[in-house]
């Protein structure tokens, strides 16, 4: 059984992890129903300059210029495909997101802390025991009617859970932990800046959708930005050990 108790593992830290992102699902779902979609795709990227500015006081990190202004310029192509969101009567909503996106960040520091000590897999594993009661309590204290969508659920959303747990969290957050153990992390976390050029992507081949000018722009600026990161040069006295 996964959830056995091996002495190796940091429960402790792992408990804590997991703690930050059912928090953080929390805090960013709740946020979304509450605000625009526009406004929403440029909060949700703070998670992004909020742990660049953690690893640098945990590890020691140093971006540099150049992942600094690549930051930046990938930034300004969010803001150019989200367009000119207002702010009016959806701060509340900001708060939650941004606070969502902080503890998201603060989740990941503790991942890399754990990396040496657990294999991405298992660690994904273990979180998931610790997750699921979490999340149970929770929707059984704020929401009703679970039963009703369980037994209305069609096929498009037994087949999104499959995705979500399968290809999204095996899948994509085995690989993500792995990058995440052994590149430092004001270098790929920036690379979460393309996630909004994947979801126009997706847009055009599954919903047809047919985007603006502006949107394509914005899209080949945070691929320009995200690349100057990904390709800058490692700063030499940087340390991604944890202290």
């Amino acid at each position: 059984m996964v959830c056995s108790h091996p002495s190796w593992v940091p429960t402790e830290g792992i408990l804590d992890s997991d703690v930050g992102f059912c928090l953080q699902y929390g805090l960013t779902f709740t946020g979304l129903s509450m605000i625009d979609a526009s406004l929403a795709v440029i909060v949700i990227q703070l998670e992004v300059p909020f742990a660049v500015l953690i690893a640098a006081f945990i590890f020691r990190e140093r971006p540099g210029w150049q992942r600094l202004t690549g930051m930046l310029i990938a930034f300004a192509g969010v803001a150019l495909i989200a367009g000119q969101p207002t702010l009016r009567g959806q701060l509340f909503a900001v708060f939650l997101i941004g606070s969502g996106a902080m503890i998201w960040a603060i989740g990941q520091i503790m991942v890399k802390q754990l990396a040496g000590a657990v294999a991405p897999l298992p660690l994904i594993a273990w979180i998931g025991c610790f997750a699921g009661p979490q999340m149970l309590i929770g929707s059984s204290l704020i929401e009703t009617g679970q039963l009703d969508a369980l037994r209305s659920a069609g096929w498009i959303g037994w087949g999104s859970v499959i995705y979500l747990g399968i290809v999204m969290t095996a899948i994509g957050y085995g690989i993500w932990y792995r990058v995440l153990s052994k590149h430092p992390i004001t270098q790929v976390m920036p690379v979460l800046l393309l996630t909004p050029v994947f979801t126009i992507m997706t847009s055009i081949g599954f919903l047809g959708e047919q985007p603006s000018v502006d949107v394509l722009v914005g899209g080949a600026i945070v691929i320009g930005g995200v690349a100057m990161i990904v390709f800058s040069r490692a700063s030499p006295t940087r340390s991604t050990s944890g202290t």
